[in-house]
């Protein structure tokens, strides 16, 4: 067994119903003057104002920065960085789903070290630590509590564009599933699945060669024996979950195995990295409109179709933490959850239009950074193949 392996994680994680309440006394150790990014809708939730009169009653100056826009134009983070600057805050604190905590990942950046978003895409550009961030997941899915990532959506480029660096991992992520128990199922089901892509991308991600600077190179270094471990147990209680969570909101267990499987997945994927499925969903994401989570938990069934013949040991795996017969039998159950909560089953009923599916191929193998991080090669005329699979739902295409 390869004993190699690595993470990367918040310095504390508090993880718990209840555990919201904790943090007017975690702020206060990091920060004086906290920037708080939310958006419209959560701003006045009765949640959000007691954990508002929380920070105030711990001594915290706020300003409130409640505009945060689905899949963060670019544009409105710089806009909104600019008008925070003058309020000189010390600490940054994320309130919401995925694009609030993205949100507040570029702000807290762009204050620390000015420029614009575009200075910091790829990998390692991020020059030294950002603001403290306290992130308070509020849905089940992006991980974004944890991970070094920052994902924005850049007009000219037509595309989501992503921003990794370690220093843009919280500070302190608070986790607390009772947050999400009024989140309605359709956004339940797009999270967790989401979530769950997560999980399997990253346990059945590429292995890479050892070597001593392969941590230090890389953000996204493969899968490895740390994050194997937390992407394993991300699956089994997503597996566990998810469906309960989606057909009762109000089922607190469920709620919690879900959040935590996000957690735990993003912790998974932050070190590990995603792959071919998130790939291919970028391009596909910008023509069908659909959201991301909807996205790739479409495509996964047929990314591991695809990686089967090299991932035998690893759904194996799976197939013992899910409770199903074995190895084969895992892709099926995956495909059935998915269906059950309401993801398309292939990429025509997600709206994807047939003649572009030569575009989203060049598109998806120039995303090198994911495909890379694929288990087996996806050259362009396999990468056509696996696409027409999954538009029209015939496994014999990449079988």
């Amino acid at each position: 067994m390869d004993h190699f392996g690595t993470i990367r994680a918040p310095r504390e994680i508090l993880f718990g119903s209840g555990q919201r309440r904790a943090l007017g006394t975690v702020a206060a150790r990091l920060g004086k003057r906290a920037l708080v990014v939310t958006d419209a809708r959560l701003a006045g939730d009765a949640d959000f104002l007691a954990m508002m009169e929380d920070l105030a009653k711990a001594g915290l100056t706020l300003r409130i920065e409640a505009g945060t826009l689905p899949d963060v134009p670019v544009d409105s983070a710089v806009s909104a960085a600019e008008a925070a600057r003058g309020f000189a805050p010390n600490l940054v604190i994320a309130v919401g789903g995925g694009s609030c905590l993205d949100m507040a990942k570029c702000m807290a950046l762009l204050i620390a070290h000015g420029g614009r978003p575009q200075d910091y895409y790829g990998e390692l550009k991020v020059p030294g630590p950002v603001l403290p961030l306290i992130a308070i997941p509020t849905t089940a899915g992006t991980g974004s509590e944890v991970t070094p990532v920052a994902v924005l959506s850049d007009a000219e480029r037509s595309l989501k564009v992503g921003i990794s660096s370690p220093y843009l991992i919280p500070t302190v992520a608070i986790c607390d599933p009772d947050l999400t128990l009024t989140c309605p199922p359709g956004l339940t089901a797009i999270a967790g699945a989401d979530a769950l892509t997560h999980a399997i991308e990253a346990f059945t991600a590429t292995r890479r060669p050892v070597t001593a600077g392969l941590t230090q190179e890389r953000v996204f270094i493969g899968k490895n024996a740390i994050s194997d471990q937390f992407a394993l147990t991300a699956i089994s209680l997503l597996w566990q979950g998810l469906e309960a969570a989606c057909t009762d909101g109000a089922n607190t267990t469920a709620r919690a195995q879900v959040m935590q499987g996000a957690t735990f997945a993003g912790l998974a994927f932050g070190v590990a990295g995603t792959a071919a499925a998130h790939a291919i969903q970028y391009p596909v994401g910008a023509l069908t409109h659909t959201p991301h989570g909807l996205g790739v938990a479409c495509l996964m069934p047929w990314v591991m179709e695809w990686n089967r013949p090299v991932i035998g040991t690893e759904l194996a795996q799976i197939a013992s933490v899910i409770g199903v017969a074995d190895a084969d039998a895992v892709i099926p159950a995956i495909a059935g959850l998915f269906a059950r909560i309401g993801i398309p089953p292939t990429l025509a009923a997600l709206g994807l239009d047939e003649d572009r599916i030569p575009w989203v191929a060049e598109q998806s193998c120039g995303i090198e950074r994911l495909i890379q991080n694929n288990p087996r090669p996806i050259r362009r005329a396999e990468m056509d193949l696996l696409l027409i699979a999954a538009f029209s739902g015939d496994h014999g295409v990449i079988r």
